[in-house]
């Protein structure tokens, strides 16, 4: 048991090194595995998902070198197409293993996957692409695994009913080594999809974006091993910016890739915000005051729903009012009642909505429970004071430790393992630029 206690209220200075993606790392891990060659990834963030996703991949018969933030990967024979319940179910990434296990052994034994239990995030999208492709694929409730089996994957068309980013990047792990060729449509276009495309290639994968939403992959016989360097994690970027911008503007963020920020960028404009590339990395700052903006969340290019807590702790302290309307996942404001602790002022609205079915990218009658309580009022400006906080998923635990940051007095922030799952070394980075940050480790 970990929790941080942080004292507020302080102008912070100094450098702050982005990691490598963790929307990046775990899918690149899996897809060494489409490989017996040996496979280099460098840049990769330490972070308790990334261990756990080795741990997978040693369990299935691979071995794994980690030096520093390269690893490698090597799966000369696949031992067992089983995950272990134990390991598996403790993180979502962990479905992807079915295109790896059928594209080489062409049988998968899946727990049903865990990680932050963010709505339903439901896999059946990624679960009928497979079947698509020539997969059998059932799910058994007396011990929480989906089987499946194939005689072959095979090339075919699948269009998403709604925007997946792990669903389309299982359908192309699958397809690279299907027979024939294979078209996704109405396929994620975030930067990570393209990233983890840019790994396949380096392995010898034929894949196309031949639209914005279409990607084209021509199955090839075997992939060889790579080395390849992960991008930088956006979502990083996005928590520091807004760090910067509520104390004082002196961080400067290094390794920051600001080409795939562009919406981020405008909004934080729109908010009063500025930025200048300054000694080797970009600085972020408030130059007169913060300007209430509203934000309606979205697949890519749209503002991300993985921003919106960090965006919600900024829009506290503008001069005003604003709206956040979450419309990706329908649990994704576990934090407001964190934030109301510590003073903040946040009324859940009931959003007006035609055609909920096609705003919403969530699968919707799994929201009914719910109310479609998708939106939230914020009024500002509010000063924040210290409580005791819980984190209950992994940006959230950004959020409240970017509002602890700004609350007079000593807050006590439980659930450190929650954002360790995504940001590594996260308090000693924050005391490198200044942060009054102690960390109390309890064993059970």
């Amino acid at each position: 048991m970990k929790r941080y206690i942080i004292t507020g209220v302080k102008k912070l200075k100094g450098d702050v090194y982005v990691s490598g993606s963790k929307n990046v790392v775990l899918k690149t891990v899996i897809a060494a595995c489409l490989t017996s060659e040996v496979v280099e990834i460098k840049n990769v963030p330490l972070i308790s998902d990334f261990f756990v996703i080795l741990e997978l991949v040693r369990e299935i018969g691979g071995d794994v070198v980690l030096s520093g933030h390269t690893v490698k990967i090597h799966v000369p024979h696949i031992k067992t197409v089983k995950l272990p319940l134990e390991i598996g179910a403790k993180i979502r990434t962990s479905s992807m293993f079915l295109a790896p296990l059928l594209a080489r052994n062409k049988e998968a034994f899946i727990p049903n996957p865990g990680g932050c239990r963010i709505g339903a995030r439901p896999i059946d999208r990624h679960i009928e692409g497979l079947e698509k492709m020539g997969a059998k694929i059932s799910y058994h409730t007396e011990d929480g695994y989906f089987y499946a089996k194939t005689d072959g994957l095979c090339g075919a068309n699948y269009t998403f009913e709604k925007n997946s980013h792990t669903g389309t990047e299982t359908l192309i792990m699958a397809a690279v080594l299907a027979k024939g060729k294979t078209i996704i449509d109405n396929a994620a276009e975030e930067p990570e999809v393209d990233d983890l495309i840019g790994f396949l290639v380096s392995m010898g994968a034929k894949i196309e974006r031949t639209a914005t939403r279409t990607i084209v992959i021509e199955g090839v016989t075997a992939l060889h091993g790579t080395t390849y360097e992960i991008m930088p994690d956006r979502n990083e970027v996005v928590t520091f910016a807004i760090c910067s911008a509520l104390t004082g503007g002196g961080i400067i963020i290094k390794n920051a890739q600001l080409k795939d920020l562009d919406t981020f960028l405008l909004y934080f404009k729109n908010a009063g915000g500025e930025w200048e590339e300054k000694d080797g990395g970009v600085r972020f700052f408030i130059k007169d005051m913060i300007v209430p903006v509203n934000v309606t969340t979205g697949p890519h290019p749209g503002f991300m729903t993985d921003w919106q807590g960090a965006w919600a702790v900024l829009m506290t302290q503008s001069v005003g009012t604003s709206l956040i309307h979450e419309t990706v996942y329908e649990n994704r404001f576990s934090y407001i009642g964190e934030l109301e602790k510590m003073g903040a002022k946040i009324e859940f609205l009931m959003p007006s909505v035609k055609n909920p079915e096609k705003v919403y990218n969530f699968n919707y009658e799994h929201d009914k429970k719910n109310e479609y309580r998708q939106e939230v009022r914020i009024k500002g400006k509010t000063p924040f004071h210290n409580a005791v906080l819980t984190i209950a998923d992994l940006r959230a635990g950004a959020t409240i430790v970017l509002a602890a940051l700004i609350a007079t007095g000593e807050s006590v922030i439980f659930g450190i393992e929650h954002l360790e799952r995504g940001y590594e070394a996260f308090d000693s980075r924050l005391a490198s630029i200044g942060v009054d940050i102690d960390v109390v480790e309890e064993k059970i």
